[in-house]
């Protein structure tokens, strides 16, 4: 049981999704929407975007107030409305999203230090690869000394990466032009028709959104169950706001073509452009603070999804021990480790591990998806709903929604987007097996064997179109 000292209040809830959502996304935004669409496609785009993760975090909000007893969000929320099998995937699907984040989040900040200091390099040479393994086993050690602790940290180091984004908007405000905004409105003809556009910047949006449940995962922590729902829907707000503005504005600065073809991370391009060198340097330093505040968060929530899971008996019995100070330490040791292995595989496959970290960005669609599913049956069942039709009604509609849009994020990612996913989702079948077969329980449900024997078949597809060259990781 979690001590009243170690409770979360709402800033620590919030910082937790504002710190899990702006990480390195945010600093490359403006050249990844520019190489999918134009400004005009741009607006409509977030226009879909910023309802459909609305939906999607109302739905959190909602969830957390009507079932007070189920924890840690998107997994109980999938094992509730859908069964063991179900539950476990989504906790599976969410930590390997999470790890290889995790990963990228390494590299990228030792990326950036490579500007200053060349013998980083692009983030995996050995020397960053040695100072990365030292940041993440004293950032392990400081978690393990207390979760509220380490969340405190995440939100002085939220509140500080908001600082140089904060500078970017107001110098990219007063450098802004109309005419260049307007020009090409609709996007070149290189970069498709609207469709075409806006299916493209959904992939980037997956990513960027990414955290939104980062309170949810930390409802057994909170102090108040009401701040959770708070917590999501303020800093959602808070993010989309910023995400918008640092793309529009940059827009508005330099031509969509020029955006395209910026390096990375391409907000210091486009202040570089507005002020001089001094503007990168300004950006490249947020950034590496922005990614080492979004890195915390996610080393929390990785752990937290397998503690939960342990403790429900879909993950094996030792991941869910918890230090003295109620710090899950074997979820954070295994979780770390193969951090650590995917570190060092770094230095000897880059673009393998690239491509993968863009494949956990997809896996994190399935959790979303049973978790508004999970929305929309609780309000069609009229679950908690006894003599609350209109709000029945309101929330059934905003599930629906929810449900449909993240639908919508699963056809944008592709065919191989979801042929690659289930080939990582695969070797999560032994290890739910063997926390069935360790508790006594019977492995599967019928439904469940038809689904188990899908997901085997179908990531043998998979694998074999990866071995003939059919399908390929990038």
């Amino acid at each position: 049981m979690t001590s009243r000292s170690d409770r979360l209040g709402l800033t620590a809830l919030t910082a937790l999704v504002v710190g899990s959502m702006i990480g390195a996304g945010i600093f490359s935004l403006p050249q990844n929407i520019a190489r999918s669409a134009g400004p005009g496609v741009a607006l409509i785009g977030w226009m879909i975007s910023g309802l459909g993760m609305l939906m999607l975090a109302f739905v959190f909000q909602t969830l957390a107030n009507r079932k007070p007893e189920l924890d840690t969000g998107i997994y109980a929320y999938a094992r509730a409305g859908f069964g063991d099998y179900i539950g476990f995937s989504a906790a599976w699907g969410y930590w390997v999203c999470s790890l290889l984040g995790n990963v990228s989040y390494f590299v990228l900040i030792f990326s950036g230090l490579g500007y200053f200091v060349p013998a980083f390099g692009e983030g995996n040479t050995w020397q960053a690869v040695a100072c990365a393994s030292v940041l993440l086993w004293s950032m392990h050690a400081m978690i393990l000394r207390g979760i509220r602790q380490a969340a405190l940290v995440n939100a002085v180091v939220t509140m500080a990466k908001i600082v140089p984004i904060v500078v970017f908007l107001i110098i990219a405000a007063v450098g802004f032009k109309a005419e260049i905004f307007t020009g090409d409105f609709w996007g070149t003809a290189a970069l498709g028709s609207v469709g075409e556009q806006l299916r493209g910047m959904m992939l980037i949006t997956v990513w960027v959104f990414i955290g939104i449940e980062g309170a949810s995962i930390y409802s057994r922590r909170a102090a108040k169950r009401s701040d959770v729902g708070r917590a999501t829907i303020i800093g959602f707000l808070c993010v989309l706001a910023l995400l918008m503005l640092v793309n529009l504005l940059s827009m508005g600065v330099l031509r969509q073509d020029a955006l395209a073809h910026a390096r990375n991370p391409s907000m210091a391009f486009v202040l570089e452009a507005i002020v001089g060198p001094w503007g990168a340097t300004l950006i490249i330093i947020g950034m590496i603070v922005s990614v080492l505040g979004a890195l915390l968060a996610w080393v929390l929530l990785c752990a937290e999804v397998l503690y939960a899971a342990a403790g429900d008996g879909t993950m094996p019995a030792f991941l869910g021990r918890e230090n003295a100070r109620q710090v899950p330490a074997n979820a954070l040791w295994l979780t770390n480790g193969l951090i650590q292995l995917f570190l060092v595989i770094t230095l000897f496959s880059a673009g393998t591990y690239t491509s993968l970290v863009l494949l956990g960005a997809s896996m994190s669609l399935v959790p979303y998806l049973f978790s508004a599913g999970y929305g929309a049956l609780l309000a069609l069942r009229g679950e908690t709903y006894a003599g609350q039709p209109a709000l029945r009604f309101r929330d059934l509609l905003v599930a629906g929604l929810a449900t449909v849009y993240a639908l919508w994020l699963v056809y944008a990612g592709g065919l191989s987007q979801v042929l690659l996913s289930v080939l990582l989702y695969a070797p999560g079948i032994a290890m739910f097996a063997a926390a069935k077969y360790q508790n006594g329980q019977r492995l599967f449900t019928r439904a469940e064997q038809v689904i188990v024997a899908a997901v085997i078949v179908v990531a043998g597809w998979a694998a074999w179109g990866l071995y003939q060259g059919h399908l390929h990781l990038a």
